[in-house]
């Protein structure tokens, strides 16, 4: 059962990430993070992977410490989100593809708690590249710093570095949609 913590975590995802929306669209950003969240408890998370799965994006999207996110939330809730990363909060920030290659690179060191969230997180991102492609065609990789092919190419590969670490039944819905995703694309 999911406690009064959960709530304060929703709460709190909430306001960080109020006045951001999906990528090129007017869906609120907060039903990403529960849909994260969501996909983290029926795969078997437990409560404090569930409130990693809402914060996921607070250090890269929304200017939150480990920190502080240690001293709310304690650390092993930290320590995923940290984990889920690809970027620390400093000055400058690293172009798109040195971050990607860099969190590729460090899939096989982080924990079984990031792995779970991180595959729903690509799940869930996936999905939503996989239906609005149906919807609007090629134009939905305009929306993306590294567009069509960039995009493409880190969920192969991420699907495929995350096939071996992550809950078997994840791990294979997580590469059928990728591989639906670059059919849909016409790369197959």
């Amino acid at each position: 059962m999911l406690t009064p913590r959960f709530d304060g975590a929703l709460r709190h995802a909430a306001r960080l990430h109020r006045s951001q929306t999906r990528k090129g669209t007017t869906t609120p950003y907060i039903s990403h993070l529960m849909a994260v969240s969501a996909l983290v408890l029926e795969h078997g998370g437990d409560e404090e992977q569930a409130i990693a799965g809402l914060l996921h994006d607070a250090i890269e999207d929304a200017g939150e410490t480990t920190g502080s996110l240690q001293q709310v939330y304690g650390t092993r809730v930290a320590q995923i989100v940290t984990e889920c990363s690809d970027f620390d909060g400093s000055n400058p920030r690293p172009d798109w593809t040195t971050r990607k290659r860099g969190y590729i690179d460090a899939l096989p060191g982080k924990s079984d708690d990031a792995i779970l969230v991180t595959s729903c997180d690509k799940l869930h991102n996936a999905e939503s590249i996989l239906e609005d492609l149906h919807a609007i065609g090629p134009a939905v990789f305009d929306r993306f710093t590294a567009g069509r092919d960039g995009t493409l190419w880190y969920y192969d590969t991420l699907a495929t570095a995350l096939a071996q670490r992550a809950p078997t039944i994840l791990g294979a819905r997580l590469r059928r949609i990728v591989s639906a995703l670059l059919d849909a694309a016409g790369t197959a």
